[in-house]
């Protein structure tokens, strides 16, 4: 993969880890989502009427679209493993961090896991 390649993964996991956190942080500001299908309709205006969950929503659509300069130019094979375990990985670390969700010994197994598998798939 070209260092281009890489700088897009990662700039395509840095936008969709941007807009997974806000997306959850506007949606615990909107109270949630639906528990029934009647609901749906009034979630949704909750949702779009907070503006993290705005924020987040167009950064995934600009991580997809970067993503698919990626799919234009990048092997498949080495491009998704990367973006996968990145994003898997900066989410984790922004939910501990930001969020303040727990992080076990069993998590950061995975992490390193993950890391090295980083490595492993990414390396010459």
């Amino acid at each position: 993969m070209t260092v281009a390649g890489w700088l897009l993964v990662l700039m395509s996991a840095g936008l969709q880890v941007a807009g997974t956190l806000l997306l959850r942080v506007g949606v615990d500001r909107a109270g949630g989502f639906a528990d029934s299908l009647a609901g749906v309709p009034q979630g949704l205006l909750r949702l779009v009427s907070q503006p993290m969950f705005d924020i987040g929503f167009i950064f995934y659509g600009l991580a997809a679209l970067v993503w698919f300069r990626v799919l234009s130019t990048q092997p498949l094979s080495l491009a998704y493993p990367l973006l996968v375990s990145l994003t898997f990985l900066f989410v984790t670390l922004g939910a501990v961090t930001l969020l303040e969700e727990p992080m076990t010994a069993r998590k950061l197994a995975g992490l390193v896991i993950i890391l090295v598998g980083i490595f492993i798939v990414g390396g010459k």
